[in-house]
């Protein structure tokens, strides 16, 4: 792992960007001799792809028949109806 100052990191950021995107490189980032930061590749399976306008993503929700049946006399007497 490489370690870089915050002013090579400011003055080359597209670089190490691009050096860490192509070959995965990481990056220490120091403040004088202190490291602060880690300049690492994002994993590109954290990121789930967004499904298309209308794709189903899940499997679609079934009302039971019996959801739809209508209420007896006794569960209309217990709701007061």
């Amino acid at each position: 792992m490489n370690t870089i100052t915050t002013h090579e990191a400011k003055t080359h950021l597209s670089r190490y960007l691009a050096e860490v995107e192509n070959s995965g490189a990481e990056f220490i980032i120091a403040k004088g001799k202190r490291p602060v930061a880690r300049l690492v590749p994002l994993n590109a399976s954290q990121k789930a792809p967004r499904p298309k306008v209308g794709e189903m993503v899940s499997k679609p929700f079934e009302i039971p028949e019996e959801a739809l049946r209508p209420l007896t006399e006794k569960e209309l007497n217990d709701w007061g109806i």
